[in-house]
């Protein structure tokens, strides 16, 4: 269950927390804030963290964290350990393409990354030096991202009354996307990898904060409308999104 342990000023606390099929590093950190403790997963699932109010003792941290295996376990399921070869890009993985499971196929020789169907399976065929494989995959799906937002954004920007500044793409561990208060629009390029309902609920979700900078009533309805049925890829990101930041790209 719980293993090693690390010594601070007050008290011991756990440092990793062994589930079923893998250990967990486990980051405790005093907020005087806090009121209660407060269990998160780290994005990707590659480690937890404890919220805790000053003087909290590392065994009420362990009993906190026992009674939550279960939701835990629940989480984590299908979601690759960092550790295990699944979570690393190489030849013979499979990825995620909206939605979809691609096999990675590597040819070698000279070419750019494709999407082709191999004996009835949709693969990715990643060309040049295997050592740069994962770099290629990685780029692929950054540009899959650029060319299916960037009509997106433009059509519900079309229908909002309302344009961007500008459009960016980064590899973000806290938001899928967002709004400045300028009016600059940001995605993280892994929601490629999301089904197509997702990418266009995200997309329209960060275009209504170009009218709504808030997640008040108002907000929502202008996302269901831009967007009918926008609640149900929410709640889809919600509990996937984990999965795709475990994809490790090296």
């Amino acid at each position: 269950m719980f293993k090693r342990f690390f010594a601070s000023s007050r008290t011991t606390f756990p440092q990793s927390y062994a589930l079923s099929d893998r250990e967990l590093p486990l980051k405790v950190v005093a907020d005087t804030r806090a009121r209660r403790l407060i269990l998160r997963i780290e994005q990707g699932g590659k480690g937890l963290r404890v919220t805790a109010p000053p003087g909290i003792r590392g065994r009420d941290v362990e009993r906190f964290v026992d009674r939550h295996r279960d939701w835990l376990e629940r989480r984590l399921h299908g979601i690759p350990a960092p550790t295990d070869s699944g979570a690393i890009l190489h030849d013979g993985a499979h990825i995620m393409l909206f939605g979809k499971q691609h096999r990675i196929v590597y040819v070698g020789g000279r070419g750019v990354a494709e999407v082709a169907e191999r004996d009835g399976e949709l693969c990715l065929l990643v060309y040049g030096d295997e050592q740069y494989l994962a770099r290629r995959v990685k780029d692929f799906v950054r540009k899959q991202a650029e060319r299916v937002i960037a009509p997106l954004v433009e059509h519900y920007s079309a229908v909002a009354g309302r344009k961007p500044k500008s459009v960016r793409y980064k590899d973000t561990v806290s938001r899928w996307g967002s709004c400045s208060a300028d009016g600059h629009l940001s995605f993280s390029w892994r929601i490629a990898m999301a089904p197509a309902d997702v990418i266009r609920y995200l997309v329209a979700h960060e275009v209504a904060h170009l009218i709504e900078m808030n997640h008040a009533p108002q907000f929502w309805a202008l996302c269901e409308r831009l967007c009918p049925g926008s609640q149900q890829q929410r709640t889809w990101l919600k509990y996937n999104g984990q999965s795709l930041h475990a994809v490790h790209f090296g």
